[in-house]
């Protein structure tokens, strides 16, 4: 907001204000309730009819638009609002750390963090740690907005997620991905390997009876359209498989859902794939489900096509399941692990076709191999058992 006085309390003088490119496109009311708050809305409208609210000189109405440059002009007065401003809350030079910690990228409009398994996004009745109240810790001065949360991960998925500087930006993203021109890639683990390699799920979700809405499950004639498109990266014989998923609406829980209605749930996500989610041995029981990558235009070059693409690194126990695993990294579509890794030439995309052709040839090997076995020891179990059932009784061997 730029202006001859910034000062957001009702004034006894006229001021100007400049709308700056961050409150482009936004209606007159929401300019007011963004930038002069105290000023309430029954007051915003007597001013426009009455024509004592102007921009570049001429009336408006509350529901008009404002654009980038125009100089607007408020009287003197204003009301006081009805509810206090929210106070910011003081954090802790640990909670400040832990914060700036998870930061993987910074732009004018955004900050992109890496938030780590087991840390919700927002609170609720029970959770008193999350994202959402670090966000003061990015907080600097008395005149800079707090930042605002644009979409959710559930508290155990790990990743990207991006965080808005300013209420013009939060809109800016919120209707991008509201109008799914976002593009999210996740990584996740699951038990067993898909029949079809590639593919879309389409299966509606609604919250299950008697759970609260705490759980959700697909429900073909209630339920609220949901498709989520899957690729098997690589597979660890018929034991796992490494999925890239991309989800095409936004539901609750989609992609855990989904896997686990097409049999192969999301590996340590007990809530949707019960004891059958769990891997023996030394494998994490951390739940394998990360957002790995994230593409969406940015607000900051106006008309310029801005885009940004970013990659988060996998969690501890996410990554050390995948070298467990053997998994090659670089398989995956979203596999740079920095923006600026340059991209593979020709030959080096060849070269990791061959490797994921030659380890798909071995684990078949090894199914073959093992179904053989079992049916020759199911052979020699079933004439062993014909053998002694034709032995008359009493007869000692």
């Amino acid at each position: 907001m730029s202006s001859e006085s910034s000062n957001p309390e009702p004034s006894k003088e006229v001021r100007q204000f400049t709308v700056t490119e961050d409150d482009d496109g936004i209606r007159l009311d929401r300019w007011f309730k963004r930038n002069l708050p105290v000023i309430g809305f029954a007051t915003i409208s007597r001013w426009a009819r009455t024509g004592q609210v102007r921009v570049d000189g001429g009336r408006v109405k509350p529901e008009d638009r404002l654009a980038a440059g125009q100089v607007l002009r408020v009287p003197p007065g204003g009301e006081a609002p009805h509810k206090a401003p929210k106070q910011r809350r003081e954090l802790t030079a640990e909670e400040i750390s832990e914060a700036r910690d998870m930061v993987i990228r910074e732009t004018p409009s955004a900050i992109v963090l890496n938030k780590p398994p087991g840390l919700a996004t927002q609170g609720g009745s029970k959770t008193t740690k999350h994202v959402d109240g670090l966000l003061d810790a990015f907080v600097e001065g008395e005149d800079t907005p707090r930042p605002r949360l644009v979409h959710r991960l559930d508290k155990d998925t790990s990743g990207v997620l991006l965080i808005a500087r300013t209420p013009g930006s939060a809109a800016a993203y919120s209707r991008r991905f509201a109008g799914r021109s976002a593009r999210k890639v996740y990584w996740a683990l699951v038990v067993g390997v898909p029949e079809v390699r590639e593919g879309t799920i389409d299966a509606p979700l609604a919250k299950q009876p008697g759970t609260g809405g705490e759980k959700m499950h697909v429900d073909e004639e209630g339920g609220a359209l949901a498709k989520t498109r899957y690729r098997v990266v690589e597979r660890a014989g018929s034991r796992a498989s490494w999925v890239e998923l991309e989800p095409l609406t936004g539901r609750t829980h989609q992609l855990r859902v989904h896997m686990a209605a097409i049999g192969h749930p999301i590996v340590g996500d007990g809530k949707y794939g019960g004891q059958d989610a769990f891997l023996t041995g030394a494998i994490s029981r951390k739940m394998h489900l990360h957002a790995r990558r994230l593409i969406i235009s940015t607000p900051d070059s106006k008309g310029t096509g801005g885009k940004l693409d970013v990659t988060a690194e996998l969690p501890e126990h996410f990554a050390a399941t995948m070298e467990a695993m053997g998994f090659d990294l670089s398989l995956s579509d979203a596999s740079p692990v920095r923006d600026e890794a340059p991209e593979r030439t020709p030959a080096e995309k060849k070269q990791a076709a061959r490797r994921h052709a030659k380890q798909y040839r071995k684990d078949r090997r090894g199914e073959r191999k093992s179904r053989a076995t079992s049916k020759v020891s199911a052979q020699k179990k079933a004439k062993k058992a014909a053998k002694a059932k034709s032995k008359p009784k009493g007869t000692r061997k």
